[in-house]
């Protein structure tokens, strides 16, 4: 059965600030978040993955560098990349940002899947990369598949695996290194056995979610 362990990056500055990330600032993790992935390496390092994906963002592939380090292939996906945020990118929320962010977040979850955050990448196109990365990930012989992506990505991507629409997304949260475990079922969706999970990492390291 194939079985995806699914894991947002670690903390980087950007988090640490509440300054908006996306596709378009690719951050390095800070010394937070080295020290949680550290913690996620150890924790899972005898699980065995056959492949480990990424998006092409460093954030993403640093989480699992320990993994990569033993010489699991390795690939980089670019429709697993954080949504693009446009204008808001770079840059710490505002009053009318966060505003913005709130009346699309809500047409989103309304089904109106065409709006844009700062002029970025709209809920449909999202979906349309991230259905095509589930294709992909069904036509793949490998069984137990290692996966690290970003917060918003990861909350459409296991939406749409649990054969739900976009438009529901915004009821998952993820934090940095929340760790979702899922196996394919026969129908071609997936059943998570563990979700946004962190008790692999010391209390003290769990801080900021976003």
């Amino acid at each position: 059965m194939k079985t995806i362990y699914l894991v947002r990056h670690g903390q980087t500055d950007y988090n640490l600030r509440g300054i908006v990330q996306g596709s378009g600032v690719d951050a390095s993790l800070n010394h937070t978040g080295e020290t949680q992935a550290r913690h996620f390496y150890r924790h899972y390092k005898d699980t065995n993955f056959d492949v480990v994906l990424t998006s092409v963002l460093k954030r993403s592939w640093e989480t699992v560098q320990g993994f990569i380090d033993d010489g699991i292939p390795w690939e980089k996906h670019i429709d697993i990349n954080e949504i693009c945020w446009g204008s808001h990118e770079g840059k710490a929320g505002t009053k009318e940002s966060i505003a913005e962010y709130k009346r699309v977040k809500d047409e989103w979850a309304a089904g109106e899947l065409d709006g844009r955050i700062g002029g970025g990448e709209s809920a449909r196109e999202l979906n349309e990369r991230l259905q095509r990365f589930i294709t992909h990930l069904s036509d793949r012989p490998e069984d137990k598949l290692l996966i690290c992506s970003h917060g918003r990505a990861m909350c459409a991507l296991v939406t749409l695996m649990m054969g739900r629409p976009i438009s529901m997304m915004n009821e998952l949260v993820h934090h940095n290194l929340g760790l979702w475990i899922g196996e394919l079922q026969p129908d071609g969706l997936y059943k998570f056995s563990l979700q946004n999970d962190r008790t692999h990492i010391p209390e003290p390291l769990t801080l900021g979610k976003w």
